[in-house]
């Protein structure tokens, strides 16, 4: 476990970001993430019947339509034990291995600090 106090303001907006689009839109998931030039983009679990993506895949999906060449972090807020291993790999082919990738609870608290590699 992470304490939030621990984390960088930039840090805490991506969980505060991914948290809101979760309760907001009625979700498992919400996530977000920070690309190279400090803009954040922010997404919740997409569920069609013909398109299943999580939130972090999602979030990483509207980085790269947007422009954004590469990741500094990520966050996810979900009652899932762990980050899935396809959600990772989407951060890891934007940002590189060493991204961040911050795994809150529902609450908001910070259960996880790992990178993408």
């Amino acid at each position: 476990m992470t304490d939030s106090a621990d984390l960088s303001p930039e840090d805490r907006k991506l969980v505060t970001l991914a948290r809101s689009a979760r309760a907001r839109n009625g979700v498992p998931e919400g996530a977000a993430v920070r690309d190279e030039t400090g803009r954040t983009y922010v997404a919740g679990t997409v569920a069609l019947e013909s398109l299943r993506l999580s939130a972090l895949r999602t979030a990483v999906a509207m980085a790269v339509a947007s422009g954004a060449t590469s990741l500094e972090a990520a966050a996810v807020v979900t009652e899932a034990a762990g980050a899935a291993p396809e959600d990772l790999t989407a951060v890891r082919d934007l940002g590189g291995p060493a991204t961040a990738v911050l795994l809150a609870g529902p609450d908001g608290a910070v259960r996880a600090a790992a990178t993408a590699g």
